[in-house]
């Protein structure tokens, strides 16, 4: 497998890397807004960040036992499409400002993450030499990282444009006018997922399983 191409497969891994630094920076952009549309305190918000990453804690052994009837490559589009479920459950959230749908969304999105991570990680040190393993996880951390500069830059731009000319007193028109921004950027999250999950199926990555 190391003899083979490794390029397209590493393009692969990379896109599913920034993948997991996007979804996992997002949630601190998303607890200010959504202590303003769900209006949270402050136990409240704290949530939002515990509702995604109690899921690797709670699904980690449950997914390791998946991915051993799956395999990796399976398990990989197994996660992506988890993430669409989790996604598209933020429209519902967003259209009633929905404390525990966004919650529920938060949870789905770890539990597809948490499948995805733990199936994608082996590849790095797989698709090539194992001399250049070390450089390959380096610049999958970069990658990772990047996500962290672009998410607050694009939650901005898309979620909190104009908030500003909004009164500080929000009435519920407003709230619900800054809930709607949500909907589009997760619906394009999904289409995007989806489509990867049928890159991921249909790459020249080598399938793997758990011995």
């Amino acid at each position: 497998m190391r003899k083979r191409n490794a390029l397209f497969p590493m393009i692969v891994i990379g896109i599913l890397f920034f993948i997991f630094g996007f979804v996992t920076w997002l949630n601190g952009s998303l607890i200010p807004f959504l202590k303003v549309i769900c209006d949270l305190n402050e136990f409240q918000a704290l949530f939002v960040t515990f509702a995604f990453y109690i899921a690797y804690t709670v699904m980690a052994f449950p997914m390791s036992y998946l991915l051993e009837k799956t395999g990796y490559k399976n398990g990989m589009a197994i996660g992506l499409g988890v993430m669409v479920a989790g996604s598209l459950i933020f429209i519902p959230a967003a259209l009633n400002a929905n404390y525990i749908l966004f919650l529920i969304a938060l949870f789905t999105l770890g539990t597809g993450l948490t499948i995805l991570q733990t199936a994608s990680n082996p590849y790095v040190v797989l698709i090539g030499p194992l001399e250049s393993a070390a450089t390959r996880i380096s610049i999958m951390g970069l990658i990772n990282k990047s996500a962290g500069v672009l998410v607050p830059m694009l939650f901005t731009a898309l979620i909190l444009s104009d908030i500003g000319t909004l009164s500080n007193e929000f009435t519920n028109e407003e709230i619900s006018e800054l809930a709607n921004r949500l909907i589009i950027p997760y619906i394009i999250m999904a289409v995007v997922l989806a489509g990867l999950i049928f890159l991921v199926k249909f790459s020249n990555i080598p399938d793997m399983a758990l011995d």
